[in-house]
């Protein structure tokens, strides 16, 4: 079995699929959009309109690129704000038409730049998290590589998280934790262990509800089990009235952790 740092690092492979193959491999139809009305397009963050089964969807993706001149000129896969505030811009159009909104994340963080924060990189990382709890559309998020930070969570607000078996979701990078709890990136081993990042970890935390089996690296067969799972959810969230989508959505980020929480404070009454 892996161990978490293994999985990060297996999550960071240059040779796994990207968002953009994931979108071409499921979708039909696929037409990018671009810019966020305010400054300019960012690449790293890929949108647009799409069909599933005849139906038409938003899809948006953190994009990496493959080889080291697509890697430069979609920035890494972090984005900028105008990064997220296009992501925004494409989640209200589609709560304007009707289209369920499906997310997929692959991304070590938000861009970090003094660009990136003289344009207001938190407050458009903040206004997603918010609009996206009451956006009045369906929405699905599948974190498909790496989950990083602020950067994967402004497309985490959804219905439903799912994760790949070989992906992670975190509030730091392991070598960031180590650097900041022991002073030393080389413990990176051990910080990937303590966050519990792993795709059965988050699971079992109630951050996501499905693990997405990778099949030893078989992307058609990931593509297949997933062309299942996105047709039951598309039935259910389509059966719901949108109050009850909002009031189920709020409730699923109000449990989070909630259990784990108990369980502290079931031990530390103990202890007394």
């Amino acid at each position: 079995m892996k161990t978490a740092y293994e999985r990060v690092k297996e999550a960071r492979s240059v040779e796994r699929p990207t968002g953009q193959d994931f979108i071409t491999g499921l979708f039909k139809g696929f037409i990018e959009l671009h810019g966020d009305r305010r400054f300019s397009d960012d690449t790293a963050m890929l949108g647009g309109l799409a069909k599933w089964k005849g139906q038409a969807v938003t899809v948006l993706t953190t994009e990496k690129g493959k080889d080291t001149k697509e890697r430069i000129y979609r920035n890494f896969g972090a984005p900028n704000p105008e990064g997220y505030r296009k992501a925004l811009r494409l989640m209200k159009q589609a709560e304007k038409f009707g289209r369920p909104v499906i997310c997929f994340v692959d991304t070590s963080g938000a861009y970090c730049g003094i660009g990136a924060e003289e344009r207001g990189q938190g407050q458009a990382i903040a206004e997603n998290l918010m609009e996206m709890m009451t956006l009045r559309t369906p929405i699905l998020t599948i974190l498909i590589g790496e989950g990083g930070s602020g950067g994967a969570l402004a497309l985490g607000v959804a219905d439903e998280v799912w994760i790949l078996e070989n992906a992670v979701y975190s509030v730091i990078s392991p070598e960031g934790c180590a650097s900041i709890l022991w002073k030393d990136a080389a413990k990176a081993d051990e910080a990937a262990k303590s966050l519990h990042l792993t795709a059965e970890d988050v699971k079992e935390l109630h951050v996501a509800e499905k693990v997405i089996p990778e099949y030893d690296g078989n992307f058609n067969a990931i593509l297949e089990e997933l062309r299942g799972q996105i047709e039951q959810w598309m039935n259910k969230v389509t059966s719901c009235t949108i109050e009850e989508l909002l009031e189920k959505r709020y409730a699923r980020f109000r449990a989070i952790g909630s259990e784990y929480v108990k369980e502290i404070v079931s031990s530390q009454e103990d202890d007394r």
